[in-house]
């Protein structure tokens, strides 16, 4: 079984719960167990909201005015990318991330996500810049799945 999906959203809060809630409702019909769609549903959550907050640039062709978010189900994993138009991430060795204090209410998603997911990538688009995120997660299926992996 493979089912897949992309969304091109706008960079507005009201974009995170609507790509959430798609998630969710393909993963719900697919027959993935609840613990595991919740799980990948927090991720792309933070994922999302980081795309919103961060992912804007200086471009005049309204593309750092979106972000994409593309979820593969295929077998008997899940991956989930997003991906926006803004300043991408720094350098790979010019500074490590910051580990966010426990109390604090912001930079705590890239985190969540690796603690979420199995395997986490998190790095630049090629080219004309902006950040990727993308990560999987082995599923696990309810007894009454209708759709299992083969």
């Amino acid at each position: 079984m493979s089912i897949w999906w992309s969304l091109h959203l706008r960079r507005d809060a009201a974009s995170v719960p609507l790509a959430r809630r798609l998630l969710l409702g393909t993963m719900e019909t697919a027959g993935v167990d609840p613990e595991i769609s919740y799980d990948l549903s927090v991720a792309l959550s933070e994922a999302c909201a980081n795309a919103v907050e961060h992912g804007g640039g200086g471009t005049c062709d309204h593309t750092s005015e979106a972000f994409r978010v593309t979820a593969y189900l295929d077998g008997e994993k899940c991956r989930i990318e997003v991906a926006d138009a803004g300043p991408g991430f720094p350098a790979a060795g010019t500074r490590p991330r910051p580990q966010p204090a426990p109390e604090a209410e912001h930079g705590r998603g890239l985190c969540l996500i690796e603690q979420l997911a199995d395997h986490v990538h998190i790095g630049n688009k090629p080219g004309r810049g902006g950040a990727v995120v993308s990560f999987d997660k082995i599923l696990k299926w309810r007894e009454d799945a209708p759709l299992t992996a083969v």
